[in-house]
């Protein structure tokens, strides 16, 4: 009968052996995040809609008021600022953004008027205030209003502190990805 012993790892090869699951383990949840991103796939972590798994859906129709849409933020000055804050998160958007999760609140044409709550054609919008401070005591300094532009829609997020439209204005139409569907969230 023989008896073989194995010489213990040393504390090198353990580490070189962790590094590598490490590795592995962080390449697998890329691929995961970006096969699920090219087949419409998106994580909600903000507390603008229930977070979890949501899907864009295409659009086969116009844009409308009311519908629940995913929109790529603009590469301009106010979203990276934004994204310095921590208002937007990283992602496959122009400037390297998150599309964003909002409720189409105007149309071209329509009226918006921003004072202490947001209004549209003279009816308040719900859920408008607005705040002038972060959660870090900077100041946010909110969109003027005006007459939505033929190309844009204004967003709005019925959450308080939501970074929307009140906050960057109108967004172009040609950024709407398609409507946002629920695959399985919760609301804490």
């Amino acid at each position: 009968m023989t008896v073989s012993f194995r010489k213990p790892l040393s504390s090198s090869a353990k580490r070189k052996i962790l590094a590598i699951w490490l590795i592995g383990g962080i390449l697998a949840t890329m691929v995961t995040i970006v096969s699920f991103g090219i087949a419409g796939f998106r994580v909600n972590l903000t507390p603008s809609e229930p977070i979890g798994l949501w899907r864009i859906i295409s659009l086969d129709r116009a844009v409308r008021n009311g519908d629940l849409i995913f929109a790529c933020p603009p590469d301009t000055d106010v979203m990276r600022e934004a994204h310095a804050r921590g208002y937007l998160r990283h992602g496959l958007c122009a400037g390297g953004l998150a599309p964003l999760i909002k409720t189409v609140a105007a149309m071209p044409g329509q009226v918006v008027a921003i004072g202490d709550e947001v209004h549209i054609d003279g009816r308040p919008l719900p859920n408008s205030q607005l705040a002038l401070k972060d959660a870090h005591g900077r100041p946010i300094v909110p969109h003027r209003g005006g007459i939505v532009a033929p190309s844009d829609v204004y967003l709005h997020s019925n959450f308080p502190g939501s970074f929307d439209s009140r906050y960057f204005g109108p967004l172009p139409i040609e950024n709407v990805l398609g409507l946002a569907e629920e695959v399985w969230t919760f609301a804490p």
